[in-house]
């Protein structure tokens, strides 16, 4: 893992190293290229690919689901048994264990009662003349939640998904998750009972969003679709994207720390672990003011990382993404940290609460030393599905909002419209919309 001295090279370097690449230019790794070269016929990448993916199941429909699941997933399913059934769900409770149920359930009131806390209100306000003005706040009508299951089950995705679009008021909510060898995790499916998923689906990748964008003879066509995925299920969100909304284009998972010399080393280093052993491709970055606490950090992630069970895929995350650099003073490190806009940015700092006032980019904000980011990830409350590559300089975390709709509502009176009416009129001919202002006129003249 590399330690740099801001010091020591250019801004312009450290701008490079901070700043994510485009979702579209993540290269496959090359037993992918192969497998999909011999799949194909041809090698595509990964855009081209989800583009094929999804121009088949809007054409084909389940026929080209089922083809896909097998290609990629070895699933041999058929649309008869894409829905999980009554059953499915009993035998999954049946087999789980009840101290990991009853932390799902906590998890589920603290993020349900987080959630009531956001949603808006419809209003409507008078005005002279008693015309009036409005919003209306709408739920959507249906919504599709993508749930990963490739290299780790994810209940606690599942919770953060359906709680908020259940809390809005959504009318129908519908999951899909990978199945291995026809199955989905028990936890997964006790999750989606708990939290109020309508219906689950037993399939993945960029066929499951293109299924759920434009719907299929069994999968329906819904208005949204949320959730992470990895890298074919980010690009098929952003292809489908005008045929339905997504929530954002959610890439591998992301941590950086800014730590000052009162920052505890085995915490940071932890909590940069935490993240790497997502994903190979994740990324863990620490911004500190003091090095030698950076060089205590990089010798404390080796200690740990030689007691992880998942340690190829740790290893591989940072040693291609783990990052340590010294900045000169705090300021310097919060501008760094707002230039990279993590998915997770942890203040272990003296004083944490100072700096947030600093803080413009981040998914979710972490302050102080006991609110490390997997309290975030399960059981504060707030939502884990956070903006990664950098986009959290434009997207928010999935909220409740993500799933409501604001309508404007207009009601004037003839008196109040007679008394705006000649700017009404001035302004459509002004843009030449001579018949915007005879709408007008003859409600004047008449």
């Amino acid at each position: 893992m590399k330690i740099i001295d801001s010091q020591n090279i250019s801004r312009a370097e450290i701008v490079k190293l901070l700043t994510k690449k485009a979702f579209d230019e993540i290269e496959l790794p090359p037993k992918i290229r192969e497998s999909n070269k011999k799949l194909f016929g041809e090698d595509l990448t990964a855009s081209e690919l989800v583009r094929k993916i999804v121009n088949d199941v809007r054409k084909f429909g389940d026929s080209a689901v089922i083809d896909y699941s097998k290609k990629f997933d070895g699933a041999e399913i058929t649309a008869e048994n894409f829905l999980v059934t009554a059953e499915e769900i009993d035998a999954a409770e049946n087999q789980a264990d009840s101290k990991i149920v009853d932390a799902l359930k906590i998890a589920a009131e603290n993020i349900k009662s987080y959630h009531i806390e956001q949603l808006p209100k419809s209003w409507i306000t008078y005005r002279n003349k008693n015309s009036i003005l409005g919003q209306s706040i709408i739920p959507l009508e249906k919504v599709g939640v993508y749930v990963p299951g490739g290299l780790a089950a994810y209940p606690s995705s599942v919770l953060m998904n359906v709680i908020p679009a259940e809390v809005a008021g959504v009318g129908e909510i519908i999951m899909c998750v990978p199945a291995k060898n026809g199955k989905i995790n028990p936890y997964v499916l006790v999750a989606a009972k708990i939290a109020g998923a309508d219906k689950i689906y037993k399939i993945g990748g960029a066929q499951a969003i293109a299924a759920m964008a434009f719907g299929t003879e069994t999968i329906p066509r819904v208005n949204k679709i949320t959730g992470p995925g990895n890298i074919f299920v980010t690009l098929a969100k952003k292809e489908v994207f005008g045929h339905c909304d997504i929530d954002m284009l959610a890439g591998p998972s992301e941590i950086l720390i800014v730590a000052d010399e009162t920052a505890n080393p085995v915490y940071a280093a932890a909590d940069m672990l935490s993240q790497a052993e997502h994903d190979p491709l994740a990324c863990s970055i620490v911004i500190t003011t003091d090095k030698n606490l950076a060089e205590k950090i990089s010798a404390e992630v080796e200690t740990q990382l030689a007691k992880l069970p998942r340690r190829e895929i740790v290893e591989a995350s940072i040693n291609s993404n783990g990052l340590i650099i010294v900045a000169q003073d705090l300021n310097e490190a919060i501008d760094f940290a707002n230039i990279s806009a993590p998915e997770h940015l942890e203040l272990l700092t003296n004083s944490p609460f100072n700096l947030l006032p600093k803080i413009k980019n981040a998914g979710a904000v972490f302050l102080g030393a006991y609110s490390p980011e997997p309290l975030g990830d399960y059981l504060a409350g707030p939502n884990h599905v956070l903006p990664t590559g950098g986009t959290a300089k434009f997207f928010s975390v999935l909220n409740v909002e993500t799933f409501l709709k604001r309508t404007s509502l207009i009601s004037y009176t003839q008196e109040d419209l007679l008394n705006v009416a000649e700017n009404i009129i001035v302004l459509a001919n002004a843009e030449g919309l001579t018949a915007h202002a005879e709408a007008i006129i003859k409600r004047k003249n008449f």
